[in-house]
């Protein structure tokens, strides 16, 4: 990187590349390399000398969710790495090869495949594979779902809960359903539980970014626990000093990138918080990841100073209101909106018990605004958040 890709030059000046014990201990002092400097340097990020048994050099776009959306390029090498762990992770979860497979995701269109994708077919013989685009209104997607009664589906967290609300609603289910799987997204913290009453599945979940592929994957034997995916990213989770979190702390995610040569992200703050986990009884060995929490854009900001990440079980909704989805907006310090969706008009008594339940899972009596809305969309990638602070941290400091 120091030698061919022209922003390290002066970024990796000095580093003793030639001692790694030296350079272990001087690793802590790099600095971050976050979003928006990725952004504003480009092509400075490129190598100049890709490694010709490395492959092609092929361009990719992020979505965007941040508000930063980034292009960048990664090798046939790295892009290996990523169907490598995608079969990692259908073997972990022991799912039937000879099945059907349902994707409902970002940058698909509506097909019938005959496998479950190049990498996978390179080692096994699959079943067929379905896909949706994940713009399709929720009704559609599920009677779509039923049609096509697939053994698996994956799609975003705030997707399949969707699916699952109205499933459970309808009191329906694809008969030979059995695995579901997510990506793409903060895991609700309701949502393996509602897998688990609405279709009587257990979820496994994947955490990745498009950036550097897949960062961790659920364990098979302890679903809370996520294993970093060692062999293809440098993984450090770092408190507000930078220093490395120890187990149960919570701390931002920073990547170094270990295979794609074209374009190496090296101590990358992609902007998500994560809790450091203890090992895991499983014997796997990798690194372990307890929770993977939203941006700090999901962090809501209390008048004291403090800040969380809010959760809102879909049962504390349901208990109150026929509400089919929700997106909370932070707009000022003592003030909340709340999009809402709902099967039919509330009433003065609902609304009313909403704003205490709100208040009540928000530890605050803030100014709780309903707006009745006909559909909340997705971002443009396919990214669904329930909770945004729309507040710079001047003014919540304030």
């Amino acid at each position: 990187a120091r030698d061919t890709v022209p922003a390290y030059a002066q970024r990796l000046a000095g580093l003793p590349l030639d001692d790694p014990q030296a350079l272990m201990g001087a690793w802590h002092e790099l600095p971050l390399l976050r979003r928006a400097e990725v952004q504003a340097l480009g092509d400075e990020l490129h190598s100049r000398a890709v490694p010709a048994d490395h492959g092609q050099v092929i361009e990719y776009h992020t979505s965007g969710s941040t508000g930063r959306p980034l292009s960048g390029v990664e090798t046939e090498l790295s892009h290996f790495f990523f169907g490598a762990l995608n079969l990692r992770e259908h073997l972990w979860q022991r799912r039937d090869f000879a099945g059907s497979f349902a994707a409902i995701r970002t940058n698909v269109a509506q097909a019938q495949l005959p496998g479950w994708g190049r990498a996978i077919e390179a080692v096994f013989k699959t079943g067929p594979a379905v896909t949706l685009p994940i713009h399709t209104p929720v009704e559609r997607q599920l009677d779509w779902l039923l049609e096509q009664n697939p053994d698996y589906l994956l799609t975003h967290p705030s997707n399949l809960r969707g699916l699952l609300l109205l499933a459970q609603q309808h009191g329906v289910k694809p008969a030979r359903l059995r695995g579901l799987g997510s990506f793409g997204g903060q895991l609700p913290d309701d949502l393996r539980a509602l897998c688990r009453d609405v279709w009587g599945l257990p979820l496994a979940d994947i955490y990745s970014c498009e950036e550097a592929g897949t960062i961790a994957l659920q364990c098979p034997q302890v679903p809370e626990h996520y294993h970093v995916q060692a062999e293809n990213l440098l993984v450090e989770v770092l408190d507000a000093a930078g220093r490395p979190c120890a187990a149960g702390a919570t701390g931002e995610v920073v990547l170094s990138t270990l295979h794609n040569f074209a374009m190496p992200l090296i101590r990358y703050a992609l902007g998500d918080f994560a809790q450091v986990g203890p090992p895991c009884p499983c014997g796997r060995g990798l690194p372990v990841l307890r929770r993977i929490h939203g941006r700090a854009r999901n962090l809501l900001r209390l008048p004291d100073g403090s800040q969380h990440w809010p959760s809102f079980p879909a049962r504390d909704w349901l208990a109150v209101a026929p509400v089919r989805q929700f997106r909370l907006r932070q707009t000022a310090i003592e003030r909340i909106e709340v999009d809402l969706v709902t099967a039919r008009p509330l009433e003065p008594a609902e609304e009313s018990a909403l704003r205490q339940m709100l208040q009540r899972r928000l530890g605050h009596p803030f100014q709780i605004v309903l707006q009745a809305v006909a559909d909340i969309p997705h971002s443009p990638g396919g990214k669904f958040e329930d909770f945004v602070c729309q507040i710079d941290r001047q003014e919540s400091a304030a």
